[in-house]
C-alpha cells in the first residue's frame, strides 16, 4: 500500500491526472500494488476562493505520504509566480527534492523535429540540481533613494572590480539576483547522476555550466564534479557550456547519456529536450529526495485554453507515474507502464498534438488496457 498525495492543479491538470491514476490503478491491479490517493485542492480555484496557497498543516500532512503526484499549476486569473512559487517551488524546497530527473526519450512512431534522428538516437537523462543556483530567491529591486543609499557600502568594491558605480547603473531603478552553489548541494546531485548512470548501464556523464563567464559559482561546480568523478573511474566524463549543449542537442543527441546541470541551465535545456523527443506532452519529470518524499509531474503547463475539451495529452502525466513507481521500488510495474505507453503510441492512439485524433480519456484508457494485456502476456 502506497499513500500518495494528489494535487490535480489547474487547467487540464485534473483531466490528465484522472488518466494518470487510471493507468497506475491498472498497473497496481496486475502487480498487486494498492494505492491510497489523498487529494488536495491547491491551485487557482482554491486560492481565489480562500486566499490560501499551500499551508504548513498541509505540508506536515503530506510528509506522511510516500510520494506526491502533481499535475500542472497556473491560471491567467492569478499573477504569474504566485501559484508556481507557492505550490511547486514550496514543495521542492520543503521536502528538499534536490534532484530534478528528466528522461529525454523518443518513442517509436513519434515525429521529432530533428532530421534523420531515430528513437535510438534520443535516449538520455538530464539530472538538474533543484534547490540552489539562481532559484534560491536572493535578490532585490532597488527603487527608493534610501535603498540606493544602502548600496553605497558596495560602491568601492564595484568600482575596483568592474570600473562602475553600482549606484549609477540606472538612474531610476536596478535589480539583481544572486546565484548560490554550495559544495554539499553540488556534490549530492552530481553523485546522484553518476549513480544513475551506473544503474542504467551508461558510461558517459556530461557536466553543464558557464564557468568561462560566471566563474565564482560554476568554478565550484566544476571542481566538485571533478572530485566526484574520481570515484567513478569507469565513467567517461566531459564538460559542456550551456550554450554549446543546446547546439549539440540538435545536431548529435545520440552522444549524450547522463547530463548533470545546475538549476537554471537545467530548467532551460530540459524544455529543449522535450521538444526533440516529440513535444512537451510526452515529457515527465521527478523531483526527488532519495531519502524523503519525492514529487512527480509532467513538464507541461496547465494549458487553460484546452481545459474541458478532452484534447490534452495525458502521456507526460502517465510517464510521471511510471517514474514514481520506479522511485518507490516498483521497477517491474514502472517498466510495464512505460512499455504500454510505447505500444499505445506506436499503434496510433494519440492526442492531436502528436498527430492523432484520440481524446485525453481515450489515450488513458488505451494505455491502461495495454498494461493489463502486457501483464497477461508476460510483458511480451
Amino acid at each position: 500500500m502506497y499513500k500518495i498525495a494528489v494535487i490535480p492543479g489547474d487547467g487540464v491538470g485534473p483531466e490528465v491526472m484522472q488518466e494518470g491514476i487510471k493507468v497506475l490503478e491498472a498497473a497496481g491491479e496486475v502487480a498487486n500494488i494498492d494505492f491510497e490517493w489523498v487529494r488536495y485542492p491547491f491551485g487557482a480555484e482554491h486560492y481565489l476562493a480562500t486566499g490560501e496557497i499551500l499551508g504548513e498543516d498541509a505540508l506536515k500532512e503530506i510528509s506522511g505520504c510516500d510520494a506526491i503526484y502533481l499535475a500542472a499549476v497556473g491560471d491567467p486569473r492569478v499573477k504569474p509566480g504566485i501559484l508556481e512559487q507557492g505550490i511547486l517551488l514550496k514543495l521542492r524546497f520543503y521536502f528538499d527534492q534536490y534532484v530534478n530527473l528528466r528522461p529525454v526519450k523518443l518513442y517509436p512512431g513519434i515525429p521529432t523535429p530533428l532530421k534523420d534522428k531515430k528513437p535510438e538516437d534520443i535516449n538520455f537523462f538530464v539530472v538538474r540540481e533543484n534547490t540552489e543556483d539562481f532559484y534560491v530567491g536572493v535578490g532585490a529591486r532597488v527603487t527608493s533613494p534610501k535603498q540606493r543609499e544602502e548600496l553605497e557600502v558596495k560602491r568601492e568594491l564595484y568600482e575596483l572590480k568592474f570600473g562602475i558605480d553600482i549606484t549609477k547603473v540606472r538612474s531610476e531603478e536596478i535589480a539583481f539576483q544572486i546565484g548560490v552553489i554550495s559544495r554539499e548541494g553540488a556534490e549530492r546531485v552530481i553523485r546522484y547522476a553518476f549513480e544513475l548512470a551506473k544503474r542504467q548501464g551508461m558510461r558517459r556523464v556530461t557536466s553543464v555550466d558557464k564557468a568561462n563567464v560566471l566563474t565564482h559559482v560554476y568554478s565550484l561546480w566544476r571542481e566538485v564534479f571533478e572530485e566526484v568523478a574520481k570515484g567513478y573511474a569507469e565513467m567517461e566524463t566531459e564538460f559542456n557550456y550551456v550554450d554549446a549543449i543546446t547546439m549539440y542537442f540538435l545536431t548529435m543527441p545520440e552522444h549524450f547519456q547522463v547530463i548533470v546541470t545546475p538549476n537554471m541551465f537545467g530548467d532551460i535545456i530540459t524544455d529543449l529536450g522535450a521538444q526533440i523527443q516529440g513535444g512537451i506532452g510526452l515529457a515527465p519529470s521527478g523531483n526527488i529526495n532519495p531519502d524523503g518524499v519525492s514529487m512527480f509531474e509532467p513538464v507541461h503547463g496547465s494549458a487553460p485554453n484546452l481545459k474541458g475539451k478532452g484534447l490534452a495529452n495525458p502521456v507526460a502525466q502517465i510517464l510521471a507515474g511510471a517514474l514514481m513507481l520506479q522511485e518507490l521500488g516498483e521497477a517491474e510495474a514502472a517498466k510495464l507502464v512505460e512499455q504500454a505507453v510505447a505500444e499505445t503510441l506506436r499503434s496510433g492512439v494519440r492526442t492531436p498534438d502528436i498527430g492523432g485524433s484520440a481524446s485525453t480519456a481515450q489515450v488513458g484508457s488505451a494505455i491502461a488496457a495495454k498494461v493489463k494485456e502486457l501483464a497477461e502476456n508476460g510483458g511480451d
